[in-house]
């Protein structure tokens, strides 16, 4: 008896390694540990949002830079499409000079050249009419007069001087603002610098479609309808152009 109270008082005693839960404290458990993003996972991300940043850049400076410009062409090109039921009276404006003798002299023979006029020709031709020939290719070809084109963006306008008398006519036709847009739209009679314009506003509309194309990519995931959307920008012209344009 007494060696079974022994062994049941070491089996119920803590300290000895017994079995018995009574009084026994739980085992503190270690929270799970967050899983570590993946190296590649990661670049990829930083990647993603370096391109994100540089596109949207790239988008508001090119609309902002594009914005008046694209206004221009897109009213312009209503104006164009519609410009037979866009009513204009031309307004034509002639008016006459007189060329001093001495001057009459420094005319060149007629021939197939197209410089332009003397300097004090061109100068003493702007003092008579209200057009300013300088620059201006001229037409030396007929043997009794000289001739210079000089057509501009909504109007035509023309100078001509007879080799004999020195009688100077000119003639402007103004064909409204309306007409001017639509010239500045098709880059008729505009010169040198808004034809440059026009090549800088193409590519920097193209920048705006392009980076706004990449910019659709990347968030086409969220946005189901994107790439519906944008098939349907390119099915629309080329069924119009299949089906109604012989």
């Amino acid at each position: 008896m007494e060696v079974a109270d022994a062994l049941e008082r070491h089996a119920d005693d803590p300290r000895d390694g017994g079995t018995s839960d009574v009084g026994a404290r739980p085992t503190p458990v270690a929270p799970p540990r967050p899983a570590r993003p993946k190296p590649k996972a990661k670049k990829n991300k930083k990647a993603r949002a370096f391109w994100l940043k540089q596109l949207h850049t790239w988008h508001w400076v090119s609309a902002a830079i594009s914005l008046v410009g694209m206004l221009l062409f897109a009213a312009t090109g209503i104006t164009l499409n519609h410009a037979a039921s866009i009513g204009a009276e031309p307004a034509v404006t002639r008016s006459q000079g007189k060329l001093p003798p001495a001057l009459l002299a420094d005319l060149p023979a007629a021939g197939d050249s197209t410089a332009p006029l003397p300097a004090g020709v061109a100068k003493a031709v702007a003092g008579v009419v209200p057009l300013d020939p300088t620059g201006r290719a001229a037409d030396w070809s007929a043997e009794d007069e000289v001739y210079v084109a000089m057509p501009g963006p909504g109007r035509d306008a023309w100078v001509s001087i007879d080799r004999t008398t020195g009688d100077v006519e000119a003639e402007i036709t103004d064909r409204g603002w309306v007409s001017y847009l639509n010239d500045l739209h098709k880059g008729r009679n505009t010169g040198g610098a808004w034809s440059w314009f026009i090549d800088l506003f193409a590519i920097a509309c193209l920048v705006f479609t392009i980076t706004g194309l990449f910019l659709l990519q990347l968030h086409a995931k969220h946005r189901p309808m994107t790439w519906p959307l944008v098939g349907l920008s390119l099915l629309i012209p080329v069924l119009l152009a299949l089906l109604f344009i012989h």
